[in-house]
């Protein structure tokens, strides 16, 4: 049976309008996994956000925290927390519990996924317990009031006690189970797709979803011709038409990824910042935008992008703007002699080599492209690209890291990050961040290069269509 309802799915021909009541039929492309603390796409994210039900939802544009499969989020000194669960449970029928959390955690900690950095970096937790089945204790080694934030990372989200002892991980990506709206009917199968099915009835929402894997670009012409209900990404080719064929059927949302120009700080020649600051404003990021980046970045505007940051800046900041002339002025004021190196690591060359182009035309510098080894984010003995996947909403991650890849150390930036750290959500936190931003910005030991951002198109017949940042598309909320 599941086979015919796939092989419906692939071999589409009929009009969207034509399609069962309540059944939304998504193209997208093939995960590359759908472990929750290994997530390395936006088509694993937002698959992830079907079948999982985070503690907290945070939007950090506002600092707003919703609780989720959690009833609350408390502490009084931003030290000691308290998480209490409400009742709910996994696809298996077995409960979620405190210790569900606890012994997922455990694993992610010692693993060498993505996320597992959450644990060990972010949270820094001294003791985690949970001393019922409904509750959740989390002692820090410092005050974080980032807490809430961190709890909706998906690297942070339960697994069935099952999956946790058998650690069949390539199973469990094939036919995860989670403890959220919908669960899957079937495993995955690459190159074709699945099923999912809703959990509980929700009047007038999509009972199932049948995912379509394959290339955007048709899926896109699907969508606009009637074969397909949603797509999830638009790629470059389609970006200009989507405006005008799909008007009020189209959203965009913040990517967790980002990429920057990091300066060597022990090459002596980028020790004054000034020559640090030229080579910013040399870089056009709206060329690269828009050409070897296909319309999938937004220009940076900011250390921090639109999807953790607190806040809103009132313009671009100085050295993200693209000014050649200022650029060789500024480099005129210093002693600067070439050649220079820019290292870029796999998957950075197509837009790698053209910015070392603009940077080289720029300031009339001898600036070549050298490929390093396979860690794209090792630094070789010159300036290098550097692209973060984020793996939670909060400032704290994303600024503390870029001082780390840099090798940037000053105590004020330090105790500003602290001073944010331990403020709590709230106006005073978000400002403190904005300031240990722009110490950052100033001293500029990486300069903001472009923030990622996702696209989707739908057909008429969809409503409540909302996209997530960091996320996607929210399966749980479309009506059909």
């Amino acid at each position: 049976m599941f086979a015919v309802l796939l092989l419906g799915v692939v071999g589409c021909a009929e009009s969207a309008d034509a399609a069962e009541p309540g059944v939304l039929t998504v193209g997208l492309r093939d995960p590359a996994g759908l472990l929750p603390a290994d997530l390395r796409d936006q088509a694993g994210r937002m698959l992830v956000g079907a079948l999982w039900t985070p503690l907290v939802d945070y939007d950090a544009a506002t600092g707003k925290v919703t609780p989720r499969a959690a009833e609350s989020v408390s502490s009084a000194d931003q030290v000691s927390w308290e998480v209490k669960l409400r009742e709910t449970r996994f696809h298996d029928g077995t409960p979620v519990t405190a210790k569900s959390y606890l012994d997922t955690w455990r694993v992610v900690a010692d693993a060498h996924w993505t996320g597992s950095g959450v644990l060990t970096e972010v949270l820094r937790a001294a003791e985690i317990s949970a001393p019922d089945e409904r509750t959740l204790r989390i002692v820090l080694d410092r005050p974080f009031g980032q807490v809430p934030a961190v709890l909706a990372a998906p690297a942070l989200l339960p697994l069935p006690a099952s999956v946790l002892a058998s650690r069949d991980w390539t199973a469990f990506a094939a036919d995860p189970i989670g403890n959220g709206p919908f669960r899957m009917a079937g495993s995955w199968h690459p190159g074709s797709g699945g099923r999912l099915v809703r959990v509980d009835e929700a009047a007038g929402k999509a009972r199932e979803i049948r995912f379509e894997a394959g290339d955007p670009a048709t899926q896109y012409d699907r969508v606009k011709s009637g074969s397909l209900d949603l797509a999830t990404e638009v790629p470059g080719g389609r970006h200009d038409a989507m405006h005008h064929d799909f008007a009020e059927r189209h959203a965009m949302w913040p990517l967790p990824e980002v990429g920057y120009l990091a300066f060597p700080l022990s090459d002596k020649r980028f020790e004054d910042a000034t020559v640090r600051h030229a080579f910013a404003m040399a870089v056009d990021r709206a060329a690269l935008a828009g050409g070897p980046l296909a319309d999938q970045v937004d220009p940076a505007r900011a250390i921090l992008p639109p999807g953790v940051a607190p806040g809103e800046r009132s313009g671009p900041c100085r050295p993200c703007a693209h000014d050649a002339a200022a650029a060789a002025s500024l480099l005129g004021q210093v002693s600067f002699a070439g050649p220079v190196t820019v290292y870029f690591g796999a998957g950075q060359a197509e837009w790698g080599r053209p910015l070392v182009d603009q940077i080289r035309s720029g300031l009339r510098v001898e600036v070549t492209a050298k490929q390093r080894g396979d860690e794209a984010n090792e630094p070789g003995d010159g300036p290098f690209l550097l692209t973060r996947s984020l793996n939670t909403p909060s400032p704290h991650e994303l600024l503390a890291a870029l001082a780390k890849s840099a090798g940037y150390t000053d105590d004020g930036f330090a105790q500003l990050l602290a001073a944010a750290d331990s403020a709590g959500i709230s106006a005073e936190s978000a400002q403190l961040y904005r300031i240990a931003e722009n110490q950052l910005l100033r001293d500029l030991p990486v300069a903001p290069l472009w923030s990622g951002h996702g696209h989707a198109v739908w057909a008429s017949r969809l409503h409540d269509v909302t996209a997530v940042p960091l996320r996607g598309i929210d399966f749980s909320s479309i009506s059909v």
